[in-house]
């Protein structure tokens, strides 16, 4: 009982509750466990971050495979995989879910399966090497992506159910701050020295974040979630098909597609700001700065855009979206224009820790406005229906802009800035929800 107080008198310090109204969207029985299911959440969350950053295929993963002695072709293959892998089976993965009452067990079974592909990682690095190693590092990365999109739609199904919507955004704000607080310590120690680690020092890496995802899933399996509303007994591909339907038959649903898919931008911009500082420096303390810009952004800004959030959502995307498309543009002129300065490499990662806090906000803006526009089975089919677009949207966008940087790193730069400056527009013309 004692236990229960304190997590209680912290709920309400850190959600500022004093008091059940805010529990007008979950049942009375939920509502009793919002504190501790709040901070379980958060821990799961928190730990899943930690993992993500040190198997980030954007940089651990991708120096991974040259460190294994595998073709640095196979590196191009990571992140297409990592981000459209855990997204476009989700239809089917939703009319799965939408099955059972209770679905917690579903995150618990995506993170336990994302642990031990980790896991299976750190083994192909210490047994084996060359083509062998890269495959094995990305055949595991499927099972790990494919297992990640259970998470995904689960996750803000039980959210839904466990969490008020007035104190959702937070829950995502405080979750990123403190992840990102922790991974900062942690890229400070990682990225420490002039020397490229050694394979023994990936291998316990990747031993490390798989331990962390295991762990999130034994936690996450403490979330006191009540049954809720269910569908079933279908053919689950036929659910699926028939789902693609809110496409045409929603239109606020179809908008909010248009408007994430627009808003892509946030994200498929980062890699290009790295690979124009590349153009202009090879120093090991830069690569760090970006990934210490990544973490410090999301340390810095999350919680702020969360609070943001449950005010209004909306508002949340449109800004951090400008806000990307300005960094975009900008960042692109300046490359297009050729100014030449001293130092002006460092521009790069200075712009790159302006667009993460940027991508943070744009991200939780559109889960929040997701997880509020609907309630029951609808909440499941909506993320269902809208991964798995994005996921194939994103395989196609992120061949446009390779296509376009043919020309130049910066052209695509202005390209995604164009693109998100849509996005911001037709997130303007989103309904508050």
């Amino acid at each position: 009982m004692k236990k229960e107080s304190v997590v209680d008198a912290l709920y309400e310090k850190v959600a500022n509750d004093e008091d059940a109204r805010t529990c007008t969207d979950i049942s009375e029985d939920a509502c009793r466990e919002v504190p501790g299911n709040f901070f379980r959440i958060i821990a799961a969350n928190t730990l899943t971050k930690i993992g993500d950053l040190l198997i980030n295929p954007k940089t651990v993963l991708a120096w991974l495979i040259s460190a294994v002695g595998a073709p640095g072709s196979l590196a191009a293959l990571l992140v297409p995989i990592r981000e459209s892998g855990s997204l476009i089976p989700q239809l089917m993965i939703g009319a799965m879910v939408r099955r059972y009452p209770v679905r917690k067990g579903f995150w618990v079974l995506g993170a336990a399966l994302q642990g031990l592909s980790v896991l299976g990682m750190a083994l192909v690095v210490w047994l084996l090497d060359g083509l062998a190693a890269g495959w094995g590092i990305v055949g595991l990365l499927v099972l790990f992506s494919i297992s990640r999109g259970f998470c995904s739609v689960s996750m803000k199904d039980v959210q839904g159910k466990c969490i008020p919507k007035s104190r959702r955004g937070r829950l995502t704000g405080l979750s990123a701050t403190l992840s990102g607080a922790l991974t900062f310590g942690l890229t400070l120690l990682i990225f420490r020295g002039d020397s490229d680690p050694s394979v023994l020092f990936y291998s316990a890496l990747l031993a490390g974040a798989g331990a962390a995802w295991l762990v999130a899933a034994l936690v996450f399996l403490s979330v006191d979630e009540y049954p809720g509303a269910s569908e079933g007994g279908s053919n689950a591909l036929r659910e699926a098909w028939n789902s693609l339907s809110l496409l045409k038959d929603d239109a606020p649903f179809r908008r909010f597609v248009i408007t994430r898919a627009l808003l892509m931008a946030s994200s498929l911009a980062s890699p290009f700001l790295v690979l124009l500082a590349k153009e202009q420096s090879s120093l090991a303390l830069l690569l760090g700065s970006f990934v210490l810009a990544s973490s410090l952004a999301s340390a810095v800004s999350a919680t702020v855009w969360g609070y943001m959030a449950d005010s209004s959502s909306r508002t949340v995307m449109v800004r951090g979206g400008a806000l990307a498309a300005l960094v975009c543009v900008v960042a692109g002129a300046v490359s297009v224009s050729g100014v030449q300065a001293a130092g002006m490499h460092w521009l790069y990662p200075v712009a790159f820790f302006i667009l993460a806090i940027a991508h943070a906000g744009v991200r939780i803006g559109r889960k929040t406005y997701m997880v509020d526009m609907a309630g029951g089975t609808k909440r499941t089919d909506y993320t269902a229906v809208s991964n798995t677009v994005i996921g194939v949207l994103l395989l196609a966008v992120g061949g446009i802009s390779a296509a376009v940087a043919m020309l130049g790193n910066d052209w695509a730069l202005l390209v995604l800035g164009c693109m998100g400056a849509m996005g911001v527009a037709s997130a303007k013309s989103l309904k508050s929800v």
